[in-house]
């Protein structure tokens, strides 16, 4: 082996062994993906605008916790904050086990499943946030768009991983079937993470003799590049909160395959091509994402078969996959060293705001459009990023 390979590898491995938090955290988001719409929908009742949001409402929680999330970060360190969110992803399992427990009590099972969704989204932010502040603490910034990408394989992978199984323990037979084993799973797979982070040793944060820069400011200052990721998030928006519904509508089998899809195609892209934000510029790679995200929405608008839906969502979680590591590089050079996390954790505040929306907002253009238009919607807002991503490049820097 080379001496240039030794030290790519070995940063690698620096990096997986932290990256594994995210990716226990996303595993416990992917597993009840494709169960939560279709148990408030069908086994509780409600309309598909709850169900929607119910999915949604944890990248609402999420958004609201990213500006702790990074200036916890900045503040005190990575570790404590992968910690703190592992530990309130174990409550999360807990909660949605007590959701699964007592169907029977409709409004009492969507208030526990509302308070899953809600810790949920708040250990999201602290987990994901905090491991790659740890991770660029561990191998150093001039590896931001590795460590990023890697935090998103690991993301996206788990969402993949935990959709099916997720899907397979909610067809168990009850008591220990629908959501009760996949709240058991998730608080046993978050409580082990957290036991597990406990033993690594610590980055410290940044020392910085100047006073930290105010969230608002950090915010406006990634604002340009905020926007192109919250017009492509729609799309993973649509995905993870309406796909499940939209099978179901036709009377499909296979979301959970679908989603699975989605994730590992995200997954392949991100592993393949991650080092072309370097080498072409992330404008160039997030204007090429957007564009086959636009497709991927359009196959889905048009198709009538179930592998014309799974194509779809291949080609969206395709072009989804590297918006948020080509912009994101972009966006957090705009502030100093000792402000990153609160950079990373105010651009990611426009995923969090644009998936977090687009489930209820999608729900009515499904009570009031029908179905056909939900993916119709979504291209418009992904060629809305191809503009915005053409008009930045033409901004100052």
């Amino acid at each position: 082996m080379s001496g240039s390979q030794a030290p790519s590898v070995s940063h690698t491995r620096r990096i997986l062994s932290v990256v594994l938090f995210n990716l226990l955290c996303y595993i416990d988001i992917g597993l009840p993906m494709a169960v939560i719409p279709v148990f408030v929908h069908d086994v509780l009742g409600y309309n598909t605008v709850l169900a929607g949001f119910a999915v949604s409402l944890q990248y609402l929680a999420t958004f609201a916790s990213r500006a702790s999330a990074g200036r916890q970060t900045d503040r005190l360190g990575a570790k404590p904050t992968v910690v703190k969110g592992l530990a309130i992803c174990t409550l999360s399992g807990v909660m949605l086990l007590l959701s699964g427990v007592l169907l029977h009590f409709a409004m009492l099972s969507v208030m526990l499943l509302i308070l899953s969704r809600i810790l949920l989204g708040v250990g999201e932010s602290w987990t994901a946030t905090g491991a790659i502040m740890w991770n660029i603490g561990r191998v150093g910034s001039a590896r931001t768009a590795q460590v990023i990408s890697w935090n998103g394989i690991t993301s996206y992978g788990g969402i993949a991983l935990g959709a099916p199984i997720g899907q397979i323990l909610s067809g168990l037979p009850l008591p220990y079937g629908g959501l009760t084993m996949v709240g058991v799973l998730s608080a046993v797979l978050a409580l082990f993470g957290f036991v597990l982070a406990r033993q690594y040793d610590p980055v410290p944060p940044v020392p910085s003799s100047a006073p930290p820069m105010p969230f608002r400011a950090v915010f406006m200052r990634v604002l340009p590049h905020g926007l192109v990721l919250a017009c492509g998030s729609v799309g993973f928006g649509t995905i993870s909160a309406c796909l499940a519904l939209f099978y179901a509508n036709n009377h499909w089998n296979g979301a959970a395959v679908a989603l699975t899809g989605f994730g590992l195609m995200f997954c392949l892209i991100r592993f393949l091509f991650a080092r072309q934000i370097d080498r072409r510029g992330g404008l160039i790679v997030t204007l090429v994402s957007l564009l086959v995200e636009t497709l991927g929405l359009v196959v889905l608008w048009r198709c009538h078969t179930v592998a014309g839906a799974a194509l779809g969502a291949i080609l969206t979680g395709a072009g989804f996959s590297l918006v948020f590591p080509a912009m994101g590089v972009l966006a957090v050079t705009r502030v100093g060293p000792e402000n990153r996390g609160a950079a990373l954790g105010a651009f990611s505040v426009f995923l969090d705001i644009a998936v977090g929306l687009s489930g209820p907002l999608l729900g009515l253009v499904i009570q009031t459009m029908g179905y056909g238009a939900l993916f119709l919607v979504s291209a418009l807002f992904t060629l809305a990023g191809v503009g915005a991503t053409i008009v930045l490049k033409f901004l100052p820097r």
